[in-house]
C-alpha cells in the first residue's frame, strides 16, 4: 500500500507538473508537497497512514541529522582553529539492534558522515560495530548519543 501511494503521489506530481508547463525543481518539488497534502486529507479515514507518518519522520531525522552534524562540524573545526586539544580520541564497542545489511549500512554511513567519528569495523556476526569518536569523554555517553540519536529513529524508519 506504501508503495501504491509514493506512485499515486509521483503520478500526481508529474500531473501537476504538466499542468503548470514546468518541469523545474522548484516546481515538481512543490507538486510533489501538495499531492502529498492531497493524498493526506483524502486517505484520513483510511487504516493505512504508514505513508503519511513516515515521510513525517524522514522530515524530522533529516532536520536532526543535520543539526548533528552541524555541531560536530564547528566541534572539530574549533579543535582545527585552536592551540589546545580538547580531544579524547577512542575506540568504542557497540551492541547493534539493527540487523539487516541495509540497516547496517545506513547507520555506519550517518555515523561516519558525522564528523569526529568513524565505523571501524562490523563483526561477522552483525552484531557489534567498533567506532573511532574524536571526542570519549564518557564512553556509555558516546554510545547512547549514538542509539538514541541515530540507530533508534532510523531503525522506526526502516521498520
Amino acid at each position: 500500500m506504501m508503495k501504491k501511494r509514493f506512485l499515486l503521489n509521483v503520478m500526481l506530481t508529474l500531473v501537476w507538473a504538466a499542468l503548470t508547463g514546468s518541469f523545474t525543481y522548484v516546481n515538481l518539488s512543490f507538486g510533489f508537497i501538495i499531492s502529498f497534502f492531497v493524498l493526506w486529507i483524502i486517505s484520513r479515514d483510511s487504516p493505512d497512514r504508514r505513508y503519511f507518518t513516515i515521510a513525517f519522520k524522514i522530515i524530522g531525522f533529516f532536520f536532526y541529522f543535520l543539526y548533528e552534524m552541524l555541531k560536530a562540524n564547528l566541534q572539530v573545526a574549533y579543535e582545527v582553529m585552536t592551540s589546545n586539544l580538547h580531544m579524547k580520541p577512542g575506540f568504542v564497542k557497540m551492541e547493534l539492534e539493527a540487523q539487516t545489511d541495509l540497516e547496517i549500512t545506513l547507520l555506519a554511513s550517518l555515523i561516519s558522515l558525522t564528523p569526529g567519528t568513524l565505523v571501524i569495523d562490523v563483526s561477522d556476526d552483525r552484531k557489534v560495530m567498533y567506532i573511532h569518536g574524536m571526542y570519549l569523554e564518557d564512553r556509555a555517553k558516546f554510545i547512547q548519543s549514538i542509539k538514541a540519536g541515530l540507530e533508534k529513529p532510523l531503525l522506526n524508519i526502516m521498520r
